[in-house]
C-alpha cells in the first residue's frame, strides 16, 4: 500500500475512515487498517490527529529483484464469451517480443470457455491462464483487477500487454496501481532494447506531434495498453499445442453489479474498424460535397467511408468516420487516402493497412511516404475514372 498505519499511535478515532473517498480505510480490532482499494490520494495524512498514517517511498518498488520476472503476458478480453479481435493482435506482437527475448508467451482469459482458450494457443500462446468463475460473465473492474494482479504477483511475468479498449482502459490502470509499476497507454509500437532488455513502449505524444519512447527500467512488470488495429495478428496453427492452467482466487468480490448491457444502435452499415476496404477523404476535397464521391467509390468497393480530422473539424462529416490518433485506428486490406496530406495523427491510425493508395495533387504530401501506390493528380478527375472502370468491370 502507498500508506501504512502506525498501530501504536492509532487511537481508533475513525477520522481517517470518514475522510477516505474510496472506502480504503476500515477498522479492525479498534485500529485503522488500509485495504487494497487505496488509490494514494493522501487525504488521510492530513486528517489524522495523531500522525499515525505514514506515506511509503513511492519510488521504491515492492520487489526489487526484477531479474526474477520472466515471460510475456497478454490479457485476452472477451465479450459474450467470445474473444475480442484485439487479443489476437496482442498475441502477434507478444509472440514477436517473446521470441526476441528467448522467453514464453502466455495469455490470461476470464469468463470464457476452454474452446476459446485453445484458440489463443493456436494463435501463438504457449500457456493460457483461464478462469471460468461466474463473476467474470459480465465485465467488472474489481474482480478483474483482483485476479489479474494476484496472478502477476504469483507468476512474475516481465511484460504484460492489454488492449487500449474500454475494458483495458478501465481496469488495467488499477492492476498497475496494485503492483506499483508503470503503465504506458495507447502504444502504437513495441520493441525490446537489445542492450538492456527493457520494453520500448512507443506512443504519440503532444497531440501526435512527436513519437515518445517510454521505459520502465526499475519496476516489473512492464505494462502497456495497445491501440486496436495497429498490430498484425500472428500465424494461426491448427495443430499447435499448449497448456491451459485453471486460475482462481478465493474471496473474489465486487461492490457493484451489472444490471443490464445495452448494445449501441448505430446507422453505420459498415464498422470502420472491421472494414476490409476504407475510402477516406480529407481537407483536400475542398468542399463537403466531395464526400458524395467518396461514398460512391466506397459503396462500389463494398467498403466504409473514413475521413481525416480536418474534415471532421470542418463539419463536413460526423466524428464517427474519423481515422487517426483521436479517432479510430484501422487496419483494412486496402486504404484509399483522397485529399489527405498525412499529418502524423492520421498516419498513426491507418499506416498498418496492407495496401495504401494515395490520391493527392501535392507530390510533397507526407502521406506518400507510407503509400503502396501513389497517384499525383486532381481527385475530382481520378476518382470518377476509378468509378467508371469499376462499374465497367462489374457491368453496372
Amino acid at each position: 500500500m502507498p500508506v501504512k498505519i502506525n498501530r501504536d499511535k492509532c487511537t481508533g478515532c475513525e477520522e481517517c475512515v470518514a475522510s477516505c473517498p474510496v472506502s480504503a480505510i476500515e477498522m479492525k480490532d479498534g485500529k485503522a487498517f488500509i485495504n487494497e482499494y487505496c488509490e494514494a490520494c493522501m487525504t488521510c495524512l492530513s486528517v489524522c490527529p495523531e500522525g499515525a498514517i505514514i506515506e511509503f517511498d513511492k519510488e521504491a518498488p515492492e520487489d526489487t529483484d526484477i531479474k526474477s520476472y520472466k515471460g510475456v503476458w497478454i490479457f485476452a478480453e472477451q465479450r459474450g464469451g467470445k474473444i475480442s479481435s484485439i487479443a489476437y493482435e496482442l498475441l502477434g506482437i507478444g509472440r514477436k517480443l517473446a521470441d526476441g527475448g528467448g522467453t514464453g508467451l502466455s495469455a490470461v482469459l476470464f469468463g470464457a470457455s476452454e474452446t476459446e482458450a485453445e484458440e489463443l494457443i493456436k494463435w501463438g500462446a504457449d500457456k493460457v491462464y483461464l478462469s471460468q468463475d461466474r463473476i467474470f460473465e459480465q465485465f467488472n473492474d474489481e474482480p478483474y483487477s483482483q485476479l489479474l494482479a494476484s496472478l502477476i504477483k504469483e507468476h512474475k511475468p516481465e511484460t504484460v500487454l492489454a488492449g487500449a479498449t474500454p475494458i483495458g482502459r478501465s481496469f488495467i490502470p488499477r492492476v498497475a496501481a496494485r503492483l506499483r509499476t508503470g503503465l504506458t497507454a495507447d502504444c502504437t509500437s513495441l520493441e525490446i532494447d537489445k542492450e538492456t532488455g527493457n520494453l520500448l513502449q512507443i506512443r504519440p505524444a503532444f497531440g501526435g506531434n512527436i513519437m515518445a519512447t517510454i521505459l520502465c527500467p526499475n519496476n516489473r512488470p512492464q505494462m502497456a495498453t495497445v491501440r486496436p488495429r495497429v498490430m498484425k495478428r500472428g500465424q494461426y496453427d491448427e495443430g499447435r499445442k499448449g497448456e491451459i492452467v485453471k486460475a482462481g482466487k478465493e474471496g473474489l468480490f465486487s461492490r457493484t453489479r451489472v444490471l443490464e448491457t445495452v448494445k449501441e444502435v448505430s446507422d453505420i452499415t459498415v464498422n470502420l474498424q472491421e472494414a476490409n476496404i476504407i475510402v477516406s477523404g480529407g481537407r483536400g476535397l475542398g468542399d463537403p460535397k466531395g464526400f458524395s464521391l467518396i461514398q460512391e467509390l466506397a459503396e462500389l468497393l463494398g467498403g466504409a467511408v473514413g475521413s481525416s480530422r480536418a474534415a471532421v473539424d470542418a463539419g463536413w462529416i460526423p466524428y464517427r468516420h474519423q481515422v487517426g490518433q483521436t479517432g479510430k485506428t484501422v487496419c483494412p486490406t486496402i486504404y484509399f487516402a483522397c485529399g489527405i496530406s498525412g499529418a502524423v495523427q492520421h498516419l498513426v491510425g491507418m499506416q498498418s493497412s496492407d495496401i495504401i493508395i494515395v490520391i493527392n495533387k501535392n507530390p510533397e504530401a507526407p502521406i506518400f511516404n507510407v503509400a503502396t501506390y501513389g497517384i499525383v493528380g486532381d481527385l475530382y478527375e481520378i476518382i470518377p475514372l476509378l468509378i467508371k472502370k469499376i462499374k465497367e468491370a462489374k457491368e453496372i
